[in-house]
This record gives structure tokens, C-alpha cells and sequence, in this order.
């Protein structure tokens, strides 16, 4: 989600822009350095959605989310592992009630059940993601929209990757750090094609636009409340970022993408926590995650999407208020491929768009090598 930023003396207030389905944010550096069940590349098997085993637990996961998400608390699904390895249905649950009414079973597959507090859209380290940068600056970094001040608010989230848009250089990010003002309230605007993009966001300067640096210009695409992606991109402007594509802490990028599997090592660079990594722990992911009008606006709509990427988040520390829009890729060294766009998450739990759908939204490739 991005992060708000409240302009009262001695005070900030840290609110959840973005309320979700599921209890999902955070993000920082973790203690250990997760690693995925089993070495896939030793054993052959790549726990994809390319995989029949997977498909078919993924089916027995769509025949039953309707009916589990009927009760209030259980807030979303997906395909997963158990400890001893076999592809098992998720379920989110936010009570121990709604927990203890679950079958271990459905249909003859293992039901794996994940406490979470409520999923919401996410508007230290080394390297100071938060600062504004030299031109032209690497992604991975503090920004937003130029006006995103409203209610005695400002936010910001995260400019996470550059794509090509029809040999256009874009700025990719979420819909909700960019664009997400699509009322004339608290700041008498709403997002247009053209407004400045600026870097580092408005709450790294203490709302004072003035302090940051104009990067790229809006590109109003409005990805919600109608697709499956919560996406927005920036054009940007010459000589303010770098063309290579550079992210903070992890370099250049590999032009291809990769589909994400359960299991798979991931990290991100992001505005809040800077560098972090996790495992990927569930496929076709279906959340449900609300959304405002505005920073620190009315609520707007609830949006559930499907076919999600769930990563692991023990305690927010691989997610953090602010780290929306952060690109999800390989955890490894040197031009690793991007698997999904981060969006939304809980203390536990983070959400991402598939890359790949994001890049068919923008008609888009990635910039890499």
C-alpha cells in the first residue's frame, strides 16, 4: 500500500490506505534467508501453474472459494504446499472460529489453513530508498503522484520497474500510488494524463512538493476497479531515470519474466524496507481488497482478484506500508526476471499481480538485458 503521512506537529499517524479482503501489508528486511522446500532444479519438478498436479488442486480450489468466502472471515484462497509436500488448498482465515469450521479435506485434497489480519493495498537498509536521488535516479524508490495530498494527508508508494510501451520508457507502478484520486475532494483534483510523477514521494518531503523532483508524466489507464491488475505507468522524462532499468540493490533486469511457483526464492526493493526476500507460498490466490478515492479519502470500491501470487510475510518483513508497486523477481544475483507486481499484503502475508498480466494490460515488455 502507500504510505500516508498526517501534517500535524510531532506527530505521524500510520493509517492503511488501502483496506483488503485479507489482512496483507508489510515489508522489511527478514532475519533468515528463507528457501524453498525442496531444490526444484535438483528433483525436475517446478511447482508452477504449468503443472498438472497443481492445475488439478487449483480446480478443487475454484469449485469451493465461493462458498468458503461466503463467511466474512475467511477472506481468500489459493493452491499451496503442506509441510510434507503435497499440493494442498489455502485458506485465509482472520478468527479462529471461521478457522475451526474448515475441512481438512475438500474433495480429497489437504485444506492448509493461514491466519492473517485484514489484506491491504501497500502505498532499513544500506542504501536509503526514501532519499532523493541524483538524477537519473534507479528504481525501487520513493514516489508518486505530484498532488497525492488530501484530508490533512500526503502518501506515497513505490516506483518500482521500467517497461517499454511501444518503444516508450514507462515507469511501472500501482494504479493506487499514481492514480488512485478519481474524486474533486480533499485536494479539489483528480489524476490526468500528464500530471507530474515525482520522486521521492510526497511523504519523504514532508508533503512539500516542492522538495522532490519530477521523474515522469501520468498515464492515466485506470486499471480499476475493472481489470485483474492493480497497475498505473509514468512516462518518463529524459535524463531524470536511468534507461537501463536500473532497481535499487538489484541492478539491471533480464528482459524475459518467469511464472511463479510455490516454493520459488523471491526478493523486491521497495520504499519502505528497502531490499527483502521470501518464498513464494501460494498460486491463484483470490483476495478481496477495498479501495479509496483518495489519500486518506472515502472508500471508493472493493475489488477481488484472482489468480494471485501469495508470498510469505512473517511479521511484515518482507511488505511494509509504502512498498506498493515494488517489482517481485528472482532472488538471484545478476539479471534476475520479474515475477509479479506487489500490491497488497498483511503481517503475514503479501499479494502480487502476475507479471505477465500486468505486461498483456500495458501491452508492455520489461526493460533488461
Amino acid at each position: 500500500m502507500k504510505r500516508p503521512f498526517i501534517r500535524t506537529p510531532f506527530l505521524v499517524l500510520l493509517l492503511v490506505i488501502v483496506a483488503v479482503g485479507v489482512g496483507i501489508w508489510g515489508c522489511s528486511r527478514t532475519d533468515d534467508a528463507p528457501l524453498a522446500p525442496e531444490d526444484q532444479s535438483a528433483t525436475g519438478i517446478v511447482l508452477s501453474a504449468e503443472n498438472p498436479k497443481v492445475q488439478a488442486v487449483m480446480a478443487v480450489q475454484d469449485r469451493h472459494t465461493a462458498r468458503l468466502m461466503a463467511d466474512p472471515d475467511i477472506i481468500g484462497t489459493a493452491t499451496t504446499l503442506t509441510d510434507d509436500g503435497r499440493v494442498a488448498v489455502m485458506v485465509l482465515a482472520t478468527t479462529d472460529a471461521a478457522a475451526s469450521k474448515l475441512p481438512r479435506e475438500l474433495d480429497g485434497v489437504p485444506v492448509v489453513v493461514r491466519m492473517t489480519d485484514k489484506i491491504v493495498a501497500m502505498r532499513s537498509t544500506s542504501v536509503s530508498h526514501k532519499a532523493r536521488q541524483t538524477p537519473p535516479i534507479q528504481l525501487g524508490t520513493s514516489g508518486g503522484w505530484r498532488y497525492d495530498l488530501a484530508n490533512g494527508y500526503c502518501c506515497a508508494g513505490t516506483l518500482g520497474a521500467l517497461i517499454n510501451v511501444g518503444g516508450q520508457l514507462r515507469i511501472l507502478s500501482n494504479y493506487h500510488v499514481l492514480e488512485a484520486d478519481i474524486v474533486s475532494g480533499g485536494n479539489s483534483r483528480v489524476a490526468t494524463n500528464g500530471d507530474p510523477v515525482i520522486q521521492p514521494g510526497l511523504i519523504d518531503v514532508s508533503c512539500s512538493a516542492s522538495s522532490a523532483q519530477n521523474v515522469a508524466t501520468l498515464v492515466v489507464s485506470r486499471s480499476l476497479p475493472n481489470s485483474n491488475v492493480d497497475a498505473s505507468s509514468a512516462t518518463i522524462i529524459a535524463g531524470m531515470v536511468a534507461e537501463n532499468g536500473a532497481i535499487l540493490e538489484v541492478g539491471t533486469l533480464s528482459a524475459q519474466t518467469i511464472a511463479a511457483s510455490v516454493g520459488q526464492a523471491v526478493k523486491k526493493s521497495g520504499r519502505t524496507t528497502g531490499l527483502t526476500r521470501s518464498t513464494v507460498d501460494g498460486l491463484n490466490g483470490t483476495v478481496s481488497v477495498a479501495y479509496e478515492n483518495e489519500c486518506a479519502g472515502g472508500q471508493a470500491f472493493t475489488k477481488t482478484f484472482t489468480g494471485q501470487i501469495i508470498v510469505k510475510n512473517k511479521a511484515s518483513k518482507f511488505l511494509g506500508a509504502g512498498d506498493s508497486g515494488s517489482l517481485m523477481v528472482q532472488d538471484v544475483s545478476t539479471n534476475p526476471r520479474a515475477i509479479g507486481l506487489l500490491f497488497a499484503g498483511s503481517t503475514s502475508l503479501a499479494v502480487a499481480n502476475p507479471i505477465d498480466e500486468v505486461l498483456s494490460f500495458f501491452h508492455a515488455s520489461m526493460v533488461g538485458q
